[in-house]
């Protein structure tokens, strides 16, 4: 929630006040969410560690939205930009504030958007296991993909006990995702053509 509630304004900007390194910055965006874990394995565990956020969930939180922002920002500027700036334009001119203008007419516009990165945020979030690993390392705080990984076996691996958890672990992914299949569908295939 508060990557889009960050990500929003920020692709709105980038999407309607065309300035000249704004196709640079989206290329920077793209290639920072391709940056290898590994490699910011240590500043990122540094950085929480000196924040005392190490076994926390808010220091979990705070790593998922700066790795997730990037992609947010990618998939909803589209959305903006498919808007058209006649109706922005018609509401700044009854009287409407640019954040107005944002929440008022364009959120709503880019619902299928803002519905899709969403659920592509929530789907990194819920499987991603490097950083849940380094980041909570107290069994009791540790996510279900960690828990899974780490799950106790004295001789033998419990392959049934695990194959049982992934299955329970990947239910809330299918419900999400048949819930707002028609918002996703409307909004992959919204972002991808032009005009």
């Amino acid at each position: 929630a508060m990557t889009i509630v960050i990500g929003a304004p920020a692709a709105y900007a980038l999407a309607r006040f065309q300035l000249g390194w704004t196709k640079v910055y989206l290329f920077v965006l793209l290639a920072v969410s391709m940056f290898p874990q590994i490699a910011i394995a240590g500043p990122v565990w540094n950085f929480l560690n000196h924040l005392d956020w190490l076994n926390t969930y808010r220091g979990l939180v705070a790593a998922y939205i700066a790795f997730s922002l990037p992609l947010a920002i990618w998939i909803l500027t589209t959305f903006f930009q498919e808007v058209p700036r006649e109706i922005e334009e018609a509401a700044l001119i009854d009287g409407c504030s640019r954040f107005q203008v944002l929440r008022k007419i364009l959120l709503p516009l880019a619902a299928p958007g803002l519905l899709t990165a969403a659920l592509l945020v929530f789907i990194h979030a819920w499987n991603e296991f490097f950083f849940a690993l380094i980041i909570l390392t107290d069994p009791n705080v540790q996510t279900l993909p960690v828990g899974i990984a780490l799950f106790p076996g004295e001789y033998t691996m419990p392959w049934g006990e695990i194959a049982a958890a992934s299955m329970l672990a990947t239910l809330p992914l299918i419900f999400l995702t048949l819930l707002f299949q028609r918002g996703i569908v409307r909004g992959l295939s919204a972002g991808a053509v032009k005009g």
